[in-house]
């Protein structure tokens, strides 16, 4: 029987799709007269905050009922990349200027290496617990992507700017923390 928390995590993974969907619907491409918005740009944003509370709910259900399965610990991670990564690639083809592909592929390559280092862990009989510095990415990337997401709530920029360059900064400095503390790991897999 298929547990709570893997049911967010597949409702978290299943809502991505839509999210995309979305944003190519044309008759929803009508302002709608709020923090500068489309309806279907204020939808994928909604979206995007609810599978972000579904992540944070699934680790919760899971812990708190002992329903850690090999199934969540497998499909709970990449659910969170693809996630966040919708949200950067929609946000630097939306804001460009904003938003630049080197910022993206700095989250993209952490990211993969992240992943790559925690299976090559896994053959050693290894589970990597996740960082302080990695809880700090992800706090101030998600605090970033909404705001960006919302058109900085009619705030200047400057706050949203800031924000995104602190969760880019937050993600190169945990990769190298990541890849520094897990070294030998790689090594003895060389």
């Amino acid at each position: 029987m298929m547990t709570t928390a893997n049911k967010l995590t597949i409702l978290r993974v299943l809502m991505i799709p839509v999210m995309i969907i979305f944003l190519y619907i044309e008759p929803l491409k009508k302002d709608i007269g709020f923090l500068g918005l489309q309806i279907n740009q204020f939808v994928f944003a909604i979206l995007f905050i609810i599978a972000s509370i579904t992540d944070l709910l699934d680790g919760y259900v899971a812990r708190k009922y002992n329903q850690i399965t090999t199934f969540g610990k497998f499909l709970d991670p990449i659910a969170d990349k693809v996630l966040v990564m919708v949200a950067f690639l929609y946000l630097m083809i939306s804001m460009p200027d904003r938003v630049p592909l080197w910022a993206v592929m700095i989250v993209i390559i952490r990211e993969f290496m992240v992943t790559g280092i925690r299976l090559l862990a896994i053959e050693h009989g290894l589970v990597i617990a996740a960082s302080p510095y990695g809880k700090i990415k992800t706090a101030t990337t998600m605090v970033a992507l909404i705001v960006l997401l919302f058109n900085d709530f009619m705030m200047p920029n400057i706050i949203g700017d800031v924000l995104f360059y602190l969760a880019i900064f937050f993600t190169a400095f945990s990769g190298i923390d990541y890849l520094l503390k897990n070294k030998k790991i790689i090594f003895e897999s060389m």
